[in-house]
């Protein structure tokens, strides 16, 4: 099976830390949509297997979309695949888009879990971070979901933000808790070269976090939700039981997709392809392309990275059959001084990294790839 991706970049404020092509030119929508069906019918051949097992609109704010537009896209998207088995509708949102009259409009479309952009309770980081809602209203989003009937709500948090003290993590994870979303995804800020916290970071205005700082607040986000039932499946995701996003896993997994709208990636066997980052250009027609063709060692490296980022690790039996028993052997090898540290275990037939250690997993990954 398969899964589709619809891009919808615009934002009406530009996240001090965000890095995702974006813009503000909402008056574009309408006219992105319409290309973003055009594409649609021009590529629905690009996958292989026409069943699809799950479709995410992301952003961007897809919330700016009305649920009319978001419906539009689905139901053309049914006349194109077989969708008998899709599970998961998802739609990324802002607390502040989600008033009651658009969640009783949504109610009425497929959507079947929605993400939200939180990313903190506490209104001194979210003017930081130049978000549009409050911590208030993020609260009263997610109670408005609830009473509207959705029991699918994942949200997003940050942590790692300096100079906010020590007090302001625990509470927004303790509030993220009261709440009782079934899915969690935390990331640590990032500070990215082309974002306005770049910028502050090379003038002085902001000091990132150090590494122990890092770690411990790495360790609450792990202690807190692991006791609260949260299962910690995939570094920077945590599930109650049987709320793992399934769009995301199949990412993880391999699955092949299709992105569609400007900016969005697709990929299927061999081929990697990424409609060119402009929403104006995209809005008149001018959909351009690039493109990259994998070899094998590209996809044994995806697979080392998709599968030391999810608690499952990597399958040493599937390694050989895909990519022989010497990559095994090397695989093994590289990973012999992280095992000696404890920070990867072998065990079962898998070599993975234990959850507590999850912090060091790009550095895990970097060295073992081929």
């Amino acid at each position: 099976m398969a899964t589709l991706y619809f891009h919808v970049p615009f934002c009406k404020r530009i996240c001090t830390y965000c890095d995702f092509y974006k813009v503000g030119a909402v008056a574009l929508i309408p006219k992105v949509v319409e290309m973003m069906h055009e594409e649609l019918d021009e590529r629905c051949n690009y996958l292989k297997d026409s069943r699809l097992s799950s479709i995410y609109f992301g952003g961007g704010t897809p919330s700016l979309l009305s649920p009319e537009q978001i419906e539009g896209l689905i139901d053309h998207a049914r006349r194109l695949f077989d969708c008998s088995g899709v599970e998961e509708i998802t739609i990324e949102a802002n607390p502040d888009d989600l008033t009651e009259e658009y969640i009783e409009r949504l109610k009425s479309t497929s959507v079947n879990r929605i993400s939200l952009g939180i990313q903190s309770f506490d209104d001194r980081v979210l003017n930081f971070m130049n978000r549009r809602h409050t911590g208030a209203e993020a609260v009263e989003c997610v109670e408005r979901l609830r009473l509207a009937g959705y029991d699918n709500i994942s949200i997003d948090i940050i942590f790692g933000v300096a100079g906010f003290g020590d007090e302001w993590l625990e509470k927004t994870l303790s509030q993220a808790i009261a709440l009782g979303v079934e899915h969690i995804s935390a990331y640590h800020l990032t500070v990215e070269e082309r974002t306005r916290l770049g910028v502050m970071a090379r003038r002085g205005e902001y000091i990132p976090v150090d590494e122990e700082r890092s770690e411990m607040e790495y360790l609450m986000v792990e202690r807190m939700l692991q006791e609260a039932g949260y299962e910690h499946y995939e570094v920077s995701n945590y599930a109650r039981e049987g709320c793992r996003a399934k769009h995301n896993s199949a990412y993880w997994q391999g699955v092949e997709y299709l992105g569609i709208g400007p900016g969005a990636h697709s990929y299927s066997g061999d081929n990697r392809t990424w409609c060119v980052s402009s929403a104006k250009e995209y809005s008149e027609g001018d959909k351009r392309f690039e493109c990259e063709t994998l070899t094998k060692v590209d996809h044994l490296n995806e697979y080392v990275m998709t599968s030391l980022r999810r608690v499952e690790g990597i399958s040493l039996d599937e390694v050989s059959a895909r990519f022989g028993c010497r990559e095994v052997e090397r695989i093994m090898t590289s990973a012999q001084g992280w095992i000696d540290a404890g920070v990867v275990c072998c065990s079962g037939g898998y070599l993975f990294i234990p959850t507590s250690k999850f912090m060091m997993s790009d550095a895990v990954i970097e060295s073992i790839f081929a």
